[in-house]
């Protein structure tokens, strides 16, 4: 239904546009302000058929509970975010995020631009840099890797539980060395690791923990949501993910509300306060308001969607 909904929609704006005005061709003023005001009237009809396209042609894990929705209601979703303030961040994005740390258990909640990112910003957040080693499991996705060495760090691989499939706390133990300052277990393909040998390996030795997220959304360990369990949390909203939007997309979760205080900064250029003053080196990672709508809306059916 949403792919022929899109397709109508879009042949009905080009129809309307081939066949043109009836009347007498304006005056040049009045005619180019006729212009703006057909582009502005027919922006949610071509939006429509262009979300309508894309996601009758998602081929995802998100398909088989997005049929709690019909067209209506995604067209709806991209109304409201044409119609409103922002497209970058803004109240979609704050409300998906107080949702969303809600599900996870989290008291705070970062929206930035990919899983990728939430990684590399949640390490450096938490002062990862360059000359500090990090431990990763060997069998991962190549982007937890690739967000140690964005922050200058090195990644060092470790073996995995062959049962698992996520890090060995004993592999973790032995791999450590004085330039060593955080462990991102990966919780694959939902699996959990072993978070608890994992805290109090990290604890004992001083080191910051950031979960890999990206595959287990809704995922828990006895009882307790993943995520819950480091310093932050790193997750992925890539369309292929038991909860993922329409494009690229990623978040960080934490307690420490200082930690979501940097990594707010760090997302938006090191901007600090409602003078956006840059206090410090950032980056452009942050959630768009589309991206943050749908995944709002697609939130409440995630426990139907695992099941």
């Amino acid at each position: 239904p949403v792919n022929v909904v899109g397709v109508l929609a879009f042949a009905f704006f080009r129809l309307r546009h081939a066949l043109g005005p009836t009347s007498p061709p304006p005056e040049p003023e009045a005619a180019a302000e006729d212009a703006a005001r057909r582009s502005l009237m027919w922006l949610p009809v071509v939006g429509m058929g262009a979300l309508g396209l894309l996601l009758g042609s998602m081929q995802s894990s998100l398909v088989s509970y997005t049929m709690n929705f019909d067209a209506v209601q995604y067209v709806g979703l991209l109304y409201a975010v044409l119609g409103g303030e922002a497209y970058v961040l803004g109240a979609p994005v704050e409300g998906f995020e107080a949702a969303f740390a809600r599900f996870c258990g989290a008291g705070h909640c970062v929206g930035v631009a990919s899983g990728t990112d939430a990684i590399a910003l949640a390490l450096r957040a938490l002062g990862i840099g360059p000359g500090d080693e990090v431990i990763v499991p060997a069998l991962t996705f190549a982007g937890t890797a690739q967000a140690v060495l964005h922050c200058g760090a090195q990644p060092r691989l470790v073996d995995v539980d062959p049962r698992s499939r996520c890090i060995d706390p004993a592999a973790a133990e032995a791999a450590i060395t004085p330039r060593t300052a955080a462990i991102v277990p990966v919780h694959l393909f939902g699996h959990p690791a072993d978070m608890p040998a994992l805290t109090a390996l990290a604890g004992r030795h001083g080191l910051a923990v950031v979960e890999d997220c990206a595959q287990s959304h809704g995922a828990s360990l006895g009882g307790r949501p993943l995520g819950s369990f480091g310093n932050a949390a790193a997750t992925s909203f890539y369309p292929t993910k038991n909860l993922g939007g329409v494009g690229d997309g990623g978040a960080v979760t934490t307690d420490d509300p200082a930690l979501a205080a940097r990594l707010r900064a760090l997302r938006y250029y090191g901007f600090a306060g409602p003078e956006r003053l840059s206090l410090g080196i950032g980056f452009n990672s942050r959630l768009d308001a589309l991206q943050a709508a749908i995944l709002g809306a697609l939130l409440p059916h995630l426990a139907d969607g695992n099941a």
